[in-house]
């Protein structure tokens, strides 16, 4: 059982060595334990430190894509690297490196495919109460939009199986955290939350550069894959909503009829018509949409099966001579 740590980086020279000392070097259950650092493209000294650091593997990308490419980057590093689980963590040392032992369990006793550090949004002192409330509200979201239980949805503090890592796919310039859980629920994979512990604040958030930002960015995430993986109940809401307004404004025009004053609310008639009609090509947008998602649904499984053809293929030509009965000579 072969565990890799990774650990996406963006200019992180002044915190990388205090996370990498953090992280345990053995743990119960697993053979082989490494460590991968993800370099975002830093314009300081963060790949010399991580070096320095004694890191197994250092993936630099050739320029700063994001924190979502950096850690799907690394996802398919680790999996070309062997990994049976992937843990994720921040190189800001935001997480207690000891509580690892506890995300990789459930996967270890075959219960999980996903774990998930569950920090305690709700309570956490080092956030402000606006964003303790904004947190439960964005949890809550992807709860109704996952079919999962999410207490703490934007941890990246997590643990993947191989075979969840090879599934997911994230599309998002943003962050990985909220797209890859309605992933994983559309895909009904076996998810857990377990308590974490978080250490002393280094640096800022680079996510949370600023409220309306957050906001708008995570809002959009949440609607894109949504509509994505849910796109006949998205659109079926929405014409729903605008074929009740038709229906309404007919109703109202045709109570007005009946008493002899309709030749004053034919604007009425019009705009429900409208409603009407908007209301009926939105639910065949989500009717084609739907279709599309069978395609992407598709796409998705042969996306993995060449993900797992490949892997294998480079972990057969990669195996020991001796594994395959070859002679090795000296």
């Amino acid at each position: 059982m072969k565990l890799i740590i990774q650990i996406p980086c963006y200019n992180e020279e002044q915190n990388i060595l205090q996370t990498v000392q953090a992280l345990p070097t053995r743990l119960p259950g697993v053979d082989t334990l490494e460590y991968l650092v993800v370099d975002d493209g830093s314009q300081d000294h963060t790949i010399e430190a991580a070096r320095q650091a004694g890191v197994h593997h250092i993936l630099q990308l050739h320029r700063h894509l994001g924190l979502a490419a950096a850690f799907m980057a690394g996802l398919e590093n680790s999996l070309k690297l062997g990994a049976d689980i992937i843990v994720n963590t921040d190189a800001d040392n935001q997480y207690n490196a000891e509580d690892i032992q506890h995300l990789v369990n459930p996967i270890l006793a075959g219960r999980a495919d996903i774990v998930v550090g569950d920090r305690g949004v709700a309570k956490l002192a080092s956030f402000s109460p606006l964003k303790r409330l904004l947190q439960r509200l964005g949890s809550w979201v992807i709860g109704r939009a996952s079919g999962l239980d999410t207490p703490d949805a934007t941890s990246g503090f997590r643990a993947i199986s191989r075979e969840a890592a090879m599934r997911t796919l994230v599309l998002s310039d943003y962050s990985y955290t909220l797209e890859t859980l309605i992933q994983a629920g559309a895909h009904r994979m076996a998810i857990e939350y377990i308590p974490v512990r978080t250490n002393a604040q280094t640096r800022p958030s680079r996510l949370m550069r600023s409220m309306p930002d957050y906001l708008a960015n995570s809002g959009a995430t949440i609607l894109r894959s949504y509509t994505m993986y849910r796109p006949l109940r998205v659109f079926s809401i929405l014409s729903l909503v605008l074929i009740s307004g038709g229906l309404v404004l007919s109703l109202r025009f045709l109570y007005f009829y009946l008493i002899g004053q309709g030749s004053g609310h034919i604007q009425s008639v019009i705009l429900a018509a409208v409603l009407l009609i908007v209301g009926f090509q939105v639910f065949l947008i989500g009717l084609v949409a739907d279709l599309i998602g069978f395609n992407r649904k598709i796409l998705e499984d042969l996306l993995y099966r060449l993900r797992r053809i490949e892997l294998e293929g480079e972990h057969f030509n990669h195996r020991a001579p001796e594994e395959e009965g070859e002679e090795v000579y000296p």
